[in-house]
């Protein structure tokens, strides 16, 4: 299990009222990666990228093209509630297999979609993507498997996404769990706004190995091993598959909306139950390379910073 998913897990359920169990098994110990990923090529679907759990689709209409969302449900034993767990931007639903497990054998049910512009979820390129949307499209999930209220988790950017479905739909929100989100700040604020084209130019001079460094240097503090690699094999695969140009459209597409659409402004407006986690070590700093002259703020910084900015306004 990732740190991640084990944060994820230990989270939930310290929050839940669960006793804490020690039941991370990674080795956050860097070691040498050997694996060759050379041949790896997955399409914008990940059609050939198995994952763990069965998958489904939810079909819909939306801005004038049907679309399908790809997702994991597993259903709680009786009387047990639904926990949906919303991925971050550079992950996909199949990172939370562990702790899917683990919430299953305690009898939770665990929703898991891959969101629009995502996993093996449509990628739709003539779309406005916002979370707004996105929010909209997972409330008519639940309510197609008649789940008429969850406990929202979102993780990184799923934060933002967790964040925005819980302002819209307080009555299917049980509670609202934050781990290590983006969008604490509003971004604009403190950076430059970039077109599309911008991050679209990023995304295609990306490499298997350019993903892997920031990766290390922004999620594990600089550390490696083999599960961390593994969880960048479908980006590998995509960067070096057939539909690159799509992906890299739409990976662009999706940043947008993270700095044009804030959440934090909103923090105040909760009619929830809401909890923040945020790991000291996780520098994710959306815009911090192309700050506005004179900013001096630092993004992302500590827990004693953001995170108590952010705990105020809830």
């Amino acid at each position: 299990m990732s740190p991640i998913k084990s944060v994820c897990l230990s989270g939930l359920l310290l929050l839940a009222g669960n006793a804490l169990a020690n039941n991370a098994s990674g080795d956050s110990t860097p070691v040498a990666i050997s694996q060759d990923t050379s041949s790896l090529s997955y399409d914008a679907l990940l059609s050939e990228y198995p994952y763990d759990f069965t998958v489904n689709y939810f079909s819909f209409d939306s801005q004038r093209q049907p679309l399908k969302m790809a997702y994991i449900y597993l259903k709680p034993t009786s009387g047990m509630p639904v926990v949906t767990l919303m991925h971050g931007k550079n992950f996909n639903a199949d990172y939370w297999t562990s702790t899917a497990q683990y919430l299953q054998s305690l009898g939770y049910g665990v929703l898991i979609p891959d969101q629009i512009g995502f996993g093996k979820s449509s990628k739709p390129v003539d779309y406005q993507y916002s979370f707004a949307a996105l929010a909209q499209q997972t409330h008519a999930l639940l309510d197609s498997l008649d789940i008429k209220e969850s406990i929202v988790l979102g993780h990184s950017m799923g934060g933002m996404l967790a964040s925005r479905f819980a302002l819209m739909y307080p009555s299917a929100t049980e509670e609202l769990i934050l781990l290590n989100p983006i969008g604490l700040e509003n971004y604009l604020q403190y950076v430059d706004y970039k077109d599309t084209n911008f991050f679209y130019k990023n995304e295609l001079a990306k490499t298997p190995e350019s993903v892997r460094r920031y990766q290390q240097k922004n999620y594990y503090a600089g550390e490696w091993n083999a599960t961390y690699s593994s969880l960048t094999d479908f980006i590998t695969g995509q960067i070096q598959g057939p539909d690159k140009e799509t992906m890299a459209w739409v990976n662009a597409k999706t940043y947008d909306m993270i700095f044009t659409q804030p959440v934090i402004t909103e923090f105040g407006d909760f009619t929830v139950p809401v909890k923040l986690i945020i790991g000291t070590r996780d520098r994710t700093g959306p815009g911090r390379n192309w700050k506005k002259a004179g900013v001096d703020h630092e993004l992302a910084p500590t827990v004693t910073l953001v995170g108590v900015s952010a705990a105020v306004r809830l």
